[in-house]
């Protein structure tokens, strides 16, 4: 599984790159903490083929990046998407290494 780091989104945030990141979180997770992903909770995952960008990185991410890793397990498998990038340490480490205002729970 490819996987980029939170300092490499910052950098790809920062650069104004062209690539979809998707928080796998649920709701509640969302509003206590994010960095404005499109929320795909895991309810959501099995439809979300068409919610999901083919021609360009995706970032996925959740708490700490085993759910992430889960649902891109899931779409590669279901729909072939061979361009998700797991977030390694999640918003976790979004919040300990680039943002610490971002919420840890």
């Amino acid at each position: 599984m490819k996987e980029i780091t939170v300092q490499e989104l910052k950098a790809m945030m920062d650069s104004g790159e062209d690539f979809q990141l998707i928080d796998v979180r649920e709701p509640h997770e969302y509003e206590i903490a994010n960095i404005d992903g499109e929320l795909i909770p895991r309810d959501e995952q099995p439809d979300a083929g068409d919610k999901i960008a083919r021609g360009k990185k995706v970032v996925v991410h959740c708490r700490s990046g085993a759910r992430s890793a889960q649902a891109i397990r899931y779409w590669a498998n279901k729909y072939g998407i061979d361009n998700l990038y797991n977030l390694k340490g999640g918003i976790l480490a979004w919040s300990d290494e680039i943002d610490s205002s971002v919420a840890k729970y």
